[in-house]
């Protein structure tokens, strides 16, 4: 094997353009580059595109795994601009640059699904050359391209302010209750953008709560009958403090919305779920939670500027600006898999919650520093 790679001086696949993903319908093209060490024999070139969809998980003892099909394509190119054998084969030589082309369309929107990467599936797709030669192993190169069906957020079942609120008594706590009231202004957003929160919180109990609120990724993976279910952390903020007796509000506190899929899939056995979660820490009491379900959309596709004010004109974004995209290095994500969600939201609560007010530790000053003196030691002899 070592010996048929050193006759090979370069075997790749460069596509025509730079896009960063494709969509349904549109045309793929490029060329399929060899540069040989050697005179090298080879009777034909064969081109593959596939697009498949793959899951698998442990459920217990068992092992669940299901594939899907969404793209096949398969060509082989012409190799006549070279002179050809009896047999059909053609001689490659050294200091030779060849470029064999090729093109296809993708099928139509609707029929792919979008590329996806997660804990237990993919899906992907690819265009694979293969050199065949006479009485030697076939070689193969292999180059990835992304998909991504396009999602708008602007339709108006997005644009529509959702509202939720929610009590409860605490438990062990029977002399108060804990409320709360949140909204935001519209359901689709894009990666880079800010969720502007109103919410209004009210504390009657005798302990001290903290309201926080965070973005959740809910992955659904399905596979011989089962689903598994995987969920992340995306991003998350959190307010001050609330005694008891005490109200507090928020007005366009904003999060973050990080660099993340659309959640547009269409794929039979992965789905893709995104939820605001505005919720309160109680201790000693389970968590009072509002989820605001989310749709995340394609960037740069009718995504709507930070600028833009709210409908009633409750909140104005005018002196906000669009921010920066953030890189994935930005994003702090936690995972549970199989678990309730409110495991998911103590990770960040730690004892940042106590039930009474905790007063000011006093830091005592460090000691001086001290240094070794030698002293000159007297022997006395009688």
């Amino acid at each position: 094997m070592v010996a048929m790679l050193r006759r090979l001086k370069s075997f790749q696949i460069v596509f025509d353009d730079s896009k960063s993903f494709y969509c349904g319908g549109d045309r793929l093209s490029g060329r399929v580059q060899v540069e040989v060490n050697e005179v090298t024999r080879v009777s034909a070139l064969r081109i593959l595109a596939l697009g498949s969809a793959k899951v698998e998980y442990a459920k217990g003892k068992q092992r669940c795994r299901q594939e899907a099909e969404y793209l096949r394509h398969e060509a082989v190119l012409s190799l006549r601009d070279q002179p050809t054998d009896t047999d059909g084969s053609v001689l490659l030589r050294p200091n030779n640059k060849y470029d064999y082309c090729f093109e296809f369309d993708l099928p139509q929107q609707g029929k792919l699904v979008s590329s996806y990467k997660g804990k237990f599936g993919y899906v992907h797709y690819y265009v694979k050359a293969k050199l065949e030669r006479p009485q030697q192993p076939t070689l193969e190169c292999k180059k990835h391209f992304e998909v991504e069906e396009p999602l708008d957020v602007n339709t108006p079942d997005l644009l529509v302010r959702l509202e939720k609120e929610k009590k409860v008594t605490c438990m062990f706590i029977p002399d108060g209750q804990v409320s709360l009231n949140a909204k935001i202004d519209r359901r689709g957003f894009c990666e880079g953008e800010d969720i502007c929160i109103n919410a209004k919180f009210e504390n009657t109990c005798s302990r001290i709560v903290v309201p926080k609120a965070a973005i959740i990724a809910k992955h659904t993976y399905q596979a011989n009958g089962r689903t598994k279910v995987f969920r992340q952390k995306l991003s998350s903020v959190r307010g001050n403090h609330i005694i008891s007796g005490m109200c507090d509000a928020w007005q366009g506190k904003s999060i973050r919305v990080p660099k993340i899929k659309p959640s547009k899939l269409d794929c039979d056995l992965i789905r893709m779920e995104y939820a605001l979660m505005i919720y309160i820490h109680i201790p000693g009491s389970e968590k009072l939670i509002l989820e605001l379900p989310l749709v995340i959309g394609t960037a740069g596709l009718g995504s709507r500027s930070s600028s833009v004010s709210s409908q009633d004109g409750s909140l104005s974004w005018l002196s906000l600006g669009v921010p920066e995209l953030p890189s994935y290095r930005d994003v702090t994500r936690d995972v549970h898999m199989e678990q309730p969600l409110t495991p998911l939201l103590d990770d960040f609560d730690g004892d940042d919650s106590p039930i009474f007010m905790n007063p000011p530790s006093f830091c005592y000053p460090p000691p001086p520093v001290y240094t070794e003196v030698r002293r000159p030691c007297i022997v006395r002899r009688f």
